[in-house]
């Protein structure tokens, strides 16, 4: 029983997961489960590039998209440790523009009425979610439109943060701040807070705080040169057929150069053993292989539960797309986090945390069991299939020990 796993029972992950690259559901992926720091499985199958018949390899760059804002928010929790900021800080104490933020009070995205918010917006707020911003893609609700007509709907690609910035001092919030959660831009203002802090850009403080540090050498806001060949191709979904269609051709991709918006929220991207590294740095609280990041009880404050009254997603009022499902899930800093397993209905344990990506990557790590898992493919949307909770039930059922 390597690490604790029955070897027969760890053949169920391969076995089915393997079907979405045979039934042409999923170009490919690469699966990394460790336990105790050690490796117990690895899988990789499929194509990162169909088109041209590229294997999957263990070393592919994937898009990871959000799973970039847990990288993000250590990054200024790393800040908050040399006391630059209160978590509990008003935002306009560092965006003056934003002092006088309204909230969306009725009407529609060009006929509307505002109020004043029930309280100032926090640094902790953008950190979980509860601050009042949103996504344009969304299509949810009138503020989401707003954001759309001034360009911030699919991924931002044009522009700076500093765009950004101005963007969202002249759009109301959808929600008093600290009243709901939703998920949106907020983890990007977190990076204009990283560079504000640091005065320096956001891409080159993560690689000199981070990503350099760790070791993590293919893990970045770009993919150089010499990379190019290990990049994956990204494919959208065809639900006629549930089959993929390119959608990002990785020989012209705009991630061959260093974009001009730094997203902090979803601009990154990585490998599996990469992004393993950082989620050991994690998993050691701070710490991993010599470089240490935050501070045990940083990482133990960031990983438990932030929404008020320790009420879930679904409580928090949460009806439209994020990472994670809603019931018996929390938030902290930077991750969902397991607060009741029985209503998340799927093998779990208390305190596991997590967060994925729109092309359907997706990491956990559960300090009970001592274990991590990494699942990287590349197919958008990430709702297209309940790979994450499928893959969670494969790897826990082969846990005997």
């Amino acid at each position: 029983m390597p690490l604790g796993f029955s070897s027969s029972k760890l053949d169920y992950v391969q076995n089915f997961m393997a079907g979405y690259v045979d039934d042409s559901k999923l170009p490919g992926y690469a699966c990394l489960v460790s336990r105790r720091g050690e490796e117990a499985l690895f899988l990789s199958c499929g194509e990162m590039d169909v088109e041209r018949s590229k294997p999957m390899r263990r070393d592919t760059i994937f898009r990871i998209y959000s799973m970039t804002k847990p990288i993000t928010s250590v990054a200024l929790m790393m800040l908050y440790e040399k006391g630059h900021f209160q978590l509990d800080d008003p935002v306009a104490k560092y965006i003056p523009a934003w002092k006088d933020l309204k909230v969306f009070a009725g009407g529609d995205e060009h006929d509307f009425e505002v109020a004043d918010p029930e309280r100032a917006m926090t640094i902790k707020d953008l950190f979980t979610h509860t601050s009042g911003l949103v996504y344009g893609f969304q299509y949810a609700h009138p503020v989401d439109a707003m954001y759309r007509a001034r360009g911030q709907g699919e991924l931002r690609t044009q522009g700076t943060l500093d765009d950004l910035i101005e963007m969202l001092a002249e759009v109301p919030l959808k929600f008093s701040p600290g009243t709901r959660w939703n998920y949106g831009v907020s983890t990007d203002v977190l990076g204009y807070l990283v560079q504000l802090f640091a005065d320096q850009a956001l891409d080159d403080y993560i690689a000199e705080h981070i990503t350099g540090p760790l070791g993590m050498v293919d893990s970045a806001f770009a993919v150089r040169q010499g990379q190019v060949e290990r990049f994956a191709a990204c494919y959208d979904r065809v639900p006629e057929t549930d089959t993929c269609k390119l959608q990002d051709d990785p020989q012209t991709s705009h991630y061959l150069e260093r974009p001009t918006f730094v997203s902090g929220g979803g601009g990154m991207v990585s490998t599996v053993d990469d992004y393993h590294r950082f989620t050991q740095m994690l998993r050691g609280k701070g710490q991993f292989d010599g470089a240490r990041l935050l501070g045990r009880k940083t990482v133990e404050y960031m990983t438990m539960n932030h929404l008020p009254g320790h009420q879930d997603l679904k409580d928090m009022g949460q009806a439209v797309f994020s990472e994670t499902p809603y019931e018996g899930i929390g938030f902290g800093l930077g991750f969902s986090v397991v607060i009741d397993p029985a209503a998340a209905n799927v093998l779990d344990s208390a305190g596991d945390y997590a967060w994925g990506g729109a092309a359907s990557t997706y990491f956990w790590i559960d300090p009970v069991e001592d274990l991590t898992v990494l699942f990287m493919t590349q197919l958008i949307p990430s709702s297209s299939y309940p790979i994450r909770r499928q893959l969670k039930a494969l790897v826990y059922q082969a846990l005997v020990d």
